[in-house]
This record gives structure tokens, sequence and C-alpha cells, in this order.
């Protein structure tokens, strides 16, 4: 073999000394303009400018930034504390305790939850009375839901649970959305408190609320 234009030239097997000589010789030349390296059998010469290797370089580099500086937004971005947005508008009216009675939930941004329950009274001073209560705090994660309502005549409730599917085929049907969990209904009498059990359905969209 014969490297022409290196600072040695040599021919036969034991050309592995000349590697390291060779690729500096060809690194000035490249500097220099130009570099025709030749090799047994006639091969046309290459050429190689500074310029060239140094646009390499620069774009390498400018790669090689840019995905550190992207890793790091992903990194901070990570690390910044998101509230898990729901994947389904569970928002609207739910049946309650009795018939006639009924829930509007509706879900704000940032997990806050808002709404009102409107029920008959059942106390001595409001029994038959339509009252409405309306959420003093209410959160959703996921589906995961709770909420307190404000006091009224001594009572207020508090509901934790979760929104699930229902046997409605399309929101326009009842029952397209459950809402499952544990209702509270709590009082200035402690020993009025009591919890239960509950599953409320959903009123087909766009649907009015009782009279």
């Amino acid at each position: 073999m014969t490297y022409k234009g290196f600072v040695k030239e040599k021919q036969g097997d034991g050309d592995g000394e000349f590697l390291v000589a060779a690729a500096l010789s060809r690194v000035r030349q490249c500097a220099a303009g130009h570099v025709e390296i030749a090799f047994r059998g006639g091969r046309a010469p290459s050429p190689c400018t500074f310029r060239n290797w140094c646009t390499l370089v620069a774009m390498g580099l400018y790669v090689a930034a840019l995905v550190c500086v992207l890793a790091l937004c992903s990194a901070q971005l990570n690390a910044l504390p998101q509230t898990p947005a729901p994947s389904d508008d569970y928002s609207g009216m739910y049946t309650f305790l009795k018939d006639g009675e009924f829930m509007q939930v509706t879900v704000e941004e940032q997990g806050k939850v808002s709404g009102f329950i409107s029920r008959f009274g059942d106390s001595a001073s409001d029994k038959g009375t339509f009252i409405d209560q309306f959420f003093k705090s209410g959160k959703i994660e996921g589906n995961k839901i709770s909420f307190t309502t404000e006091t009224v005549h001594g009572v207020w409730y508090s509901f934790e649970g979760a929104f699930a599917r229902g046997e409605g085929k399309k929101p326009q049907e009842e029952g397209y959305y459950l809402l499952q969990g544990i209702l509270t209904r709590n009082s200035a009498d402690a020993e009025k408190k009591a919890s239960a059990k509950v599953e409320f359905k959903s009123f087909p969209r766009d649907a009015t609320p009782p009279q």
C-alpha cells in the first residue's frame, strides 16, 4: 500500500505503524487546502477542505448541545407538580337520595369541583322545604372525587368516591356515568351523624332539573 502526501511512504504488510503519522499529516494538508490519497489500483483522489471539516464539527457540537438542552427542559417539566386532568367530562346533574332531589357537579380547571345539592329538608324546622346546599370545597383527581357542602340548618354533607361508567350507551341517556362512594350526613348534633354507601346516576345530558 502507498500513502501519497503523508509524512512517510511504505509498501508491504507493516503499514500500521504509520497510521498516526499519516492521520496528522492528513489534517495538516486539509488545513492547507487539499489532500490527495491514492491507493494501489489507481483510485481517483478525493478533495478535503478545512472549512468542510470545521462545518461538520460545528454541526455535531450544535446537535449535542440541543439534545442536552431538550433533556434538561424535559427533566424540569417532569419535576413540576401536575394535577391529572379527567379523561371524561363528568360535569352534569346526578340523582340524590330521594325522588325529586338532585345534585349538580361541575368539574373545573386545576382539579377543582363546584356544585350543589338540591334536597328536601328533613329536620323539624325545614321538613318538606326544598334546600340548595352549595359545595364549600371539592376536588377531583382522575376519576376520584371528594366534596363538602356548606352548612344549612346545622346539617352539611361530605362525600368521597369515584366516577364510573354506567349502563347508559351515550351521555344523552340516564346512567351514562355513576357516582359511587360514601356520603356522610354531618350534623351539629354529633349523635345524628350518619354515613352510607351510595350510588348516584347521571341525568341525560342537557336535561332540565326536576321540578
